[in-house]
């Protein structure tokens, strides 16, 4: 008499892809397999252990681990992106949207602004920034800026329906917006800010475009441009935030004190304590272009 072998439990299917993404390298290898399970067996992580895999749902699993397991990010796996309330579509050719920026979110959320602000997210990429801030603010106009062709079309999918209008352009252009002169109420920007000679994660190297990625030798190349914009976009009292790598925090600070025009220039972490962004306020002052 053959004894039949007991059934493969979801439980033990992920324990095994997780054992296979740890020794991968992957940072998160519990939390990975749990959601890729949830992606393919359409239903969320929570839940997942209670599905019965069967031989397709094995199949596809075993599959998307394997690529995992090559580095290819979970984002691109499961084609989304989770960024604070809103989850966006995202791909080969468009950065993905980190965690860390949610502390810039949560600062640009808590700003004053009036029922119909004029919100500029510039560097905008998959729309993630600005598709939340749409949301936080009810009633806003808020413009999304990029000049990836790839990125863009993450960013109208993502944005389409909403209040967010979506503006091809290279932010470090002279003429960048400039019907908007001093009259924008809140800037944010995640720009290009990692030093070229960067190591980074096969996920982050070999997957995120390096147009997103790279801000110069020492990832200010960017940044140094945005001061100026903010300076000339933003009404008096406007309000804005930059994100940088955490090495060039000071440097960041210096380049907006040195653009002149803002006060309360701030350095900001991220929660894990890192320094992460800087946060100015627009003066009354008119600055030379």
């Amino acid at each position: 008499m053959t004894v039949a072998d007991p059934p493969v439990t979801m439980r033990q299917v992920i324990a095994d892809a997780a054992e296979t993404l740890a020794a991968a390298g992957v940072g998160s290898p519990r939390v990975d397999a749990e959601l890729l399970a949830a992606h393919v067996a359409g239903t969320d992580r929570g839940l997942v252990a209670f599905v019965e895999p069967d031989a397709a749902f094995l199949s596809r699993y075993r599959d998307l681990t394997a690529r995992r397991a090559a580095r290819v990010p979970l984002q691109h796996l499961t084609g989304t992106a989770a960024f604070g309330p809103v989850v966006v579509d995202v791909g080969p050719g468009v950065f993905i949207p980190r965690p860390e920026t949610e502390s810039l979110l949560e600062w640009a959320l808590a700003q004053p602004l009036s029922g119909s602000a004029r919100i500029v997210d510039l560097c905008t990429g998959s729309g993630a920034l600005a598709l939340a801030l749409a949301q936080g603010f009810p009633g806003a106009t808020v413009f999304a800026v990029d000049d990836s062709d790839d990125a863009l079309v993450y960013t109208r999918r993502n944005t389409a329906g909403t209040a967010v209008h979506v503006v091809r352009a290279d932010v470090t252009d002279a003429g960048l917006l400039t019907e908007l002169d001093r009259s924008v109420d809140l800037l944010v920007s995640n720009p290009p800010y990692i030093p070229d000679a960067a190591e980074l994660e096969p996920e982050v190297a070999e997957h995120d475009p390096a147009h997103a990625l790279y801000g110069g030798a020492d990832g200010m190349a960017v940044i140094e441009h945005l001061a100026g914009v903010a300076a000339r976009l933003l009404r008096p009292g406007g309000r804005c935030a930059v994100e940088h790598d955490d090495s060039t925090s000071q440097a960041t600070v210096e380049v907006f004190v040195r653009a002149g025009g803002f006060t309360e220039v701030t350095a900001r972490h991220d929660l894990t304590g890192r320094p992460r962004f800087v946060t100015a306020v627009r003066n009354g002052e008119r600055v030379a272009r």
